[in-house]
């Protein structure tokens, strides 16, 4: 096969070898370039196209950052609603000539701030209407107290333990109006029943707390010398 075999000297047939074969490449190469135009145009002009358009869509676009995050500026928070304003409370209401209610009345009670051991003080339980309109308010003897505690709370002394009262009295206060109850204090401890033995309380500091049914006036000093 690679030997030449002719009447021809060798050297031309290596040259007609050549030629075909130069042939057959120059043939193959024209069709795959013709191949390649035909599917996607000139290869080095789409190369050309491409590499000119990159740059310039690289320019024109968004960074990438913001491809993959986005702007603080667009990012919209929500606000929050106002919280609505908080209403007052309701006055207490009182109707005209109707009972006062604990709501109405002011207690308080009045007296020396101290008395020797043994001693009988006075002390008065103050009723007044702190309502706008007149009220009813029954003042029944046996509704109307006063109490002793002693610096712990204890219950020294109430004035209802022994003489608990059986007048009955409705009064119609004006606002404003006050009416006033007077009170003895036999010197003496007692207890609701009155059967325990009444002694003489020791000197110290102790607390003066009225009672009006179902109302209680605040705390007062008094002090036993």
């Amino acid at each position: 096969m690679l030997r030449p075999v002719g009447p021809l000297p060798a050297a031309v047939y290596w040259r007609r070898r050549l030629l075909v074969l130069l042939l057959v490449v120059a043939v193959l190469g024209g069709g795959g370039w013709l191949l390649v135009a035909a599917l996607g145009g000139t290869p080095g002009r789409a190369a050309t196209a491409t590499a000119a358009a990159t740059p310039q869509a690289a320019a024109t676009g968004p960074p990438a950052l913001e491809r993959v995050l986005p702007s603080v500026a667009g990012v919209r928070t929500p606000t929050p609603a106002p919280e609505p304003p908080a209403e007052p409370a309701p006055a207490p209401t009182q109707t005209p000539g109707g009972p006062c209610s604990d709501d109405s009345i002011e207690l308080e009670v009045r007296g020396p701030a101290g008395a020797p051991a043994g001693s009988k003080p006075t002390f008065e339980l103050v009723v007044t209407n702190v309502s706008p309109v007149p009220c009813v308010r029954v003042l029944d003897e046996r509704l109307q107290e006063v109490l002793m505690l002693d610096a712990a709370g204890r219950r020294v002394w109430g004035s209802n333990d022994c003489f608990p009262g059986d007048g009955t009295e409705t009064r119609t206060l004006a606002p404003g109006e006050s009416v006033t109850a007077a009170l003895v204090w036999g010197g003496r401890t007692s207890e609701p029943s009155c059967t325990t033995p009444r002694t003489t309380p020791q000197p110290g500091d102790y607390l003066l707390r009225g009672r009006l049914d179902t109302e209680v006036s605040p705390d007062v000093p008094f002090t036993i010398s």
